[in-house]
């Protein structure tokens, strides 16, 4: 098991006045070398939205981009039709393939927004745009990892191109969960949403992440209530 810790307190930042977003990865003005991507997860930004505040319409070709609202709910438009509106405990995903335009909103003239970008390279190619989102119960998630992202038609979840899998759970103080592989040979980035966790002798605070490969399954054990993103991705680009 091979570990990287990606310390909040290390993360890039910005502040544009309406946004005001957080880099695990390289991104726009930010750029680490050491942190370009993590296999094929190639950004996850944590992104603080004032009211009011807007992405204009812009391009996108050949990217898996999936958006977690945490706080507040964002409005998306593309070129394809596809409309929406997504608030915590919903999930977005658009297959940017070809090629599409798309605008994101904070869907509140005067509240924030919090939420994940996250972009992972497709398994292939220049396939049809396409949009979906869903809600998900978040009962279904306490003290077990609840399955929002995956190819698998067993998973239930939305769809992505990609070996990838994008689990969520919120573990109670004092409890463990483990972590299986859904696609053998993956590396897992781990998000620590909110809480205090320990992974294999490596304590994790708010906004914590580890990334994690050479391995199929690990165990989390919480400090105090966690809530966990794990993002199951192949490796290799």
């Amino acid at each position: 098991m091979h570990t990287i810790l990606y310390s909040a307190k290390d993360r890039g930042s910005a502040d544009y006045g309406w946004l005001k977003p957080n880099y695990y990865f390289s991104f726009s003005q930010y750029y680490n070398p050491s942190k370009i991507h993590f296999g094929t997860l190639r950004v996850l930004n944590d992104d603080f939205i004032m009211g009011g505040g807007m992405f204009p319409p812009h391009p996108h070709d050949n990217m898996e981009i999936v958006t977690i609202p945490l706080t507040g709910a964002v409005e998306h438009r593309d070129n394809t039709g596809g409309h929406g509106i997504i608030k915590a405990g919903d999930i977005q995903i658009m297959s940017a393939g070809s090629g599409i335009q798309h605008s994101e909103a904070n869907a509140s003239k005067t509240e924030p927004l919090t939420l994940f970008q996250i972009w992972v390279f497709p398994k292939l190619k220049n396939i049809t745009p396409r949009y979906d989102q869903r809600t998900f119960n978040v009962e279904d998630r306490n003290n077990k990892w609840q399955i929002v992202v995956s190819p698998r038609e067993e998973d239930n979840a939305l769809w992505i191109n990609q070996d990838a899998r994008f689990a969520l759970a919120n573990v109670s103080a004092g409890k463990s969960i483990e972590y299986k592989n859904g696609f053998a040979g993956n590396g897992v980035f781990l998000v620590l949403i909110n809480g205090s966790v320990e992974i294999n002798g490596i304590n994790l605070n708010k906004r914590d992440a580890l990334g994690i490969r050479d391995t199929d399954s690990f165990m989390i054990n919480a400090i105090e209530d966690a809530e966990l993103l794990a993002i199951e991705i192949p490796m290799t680009v």
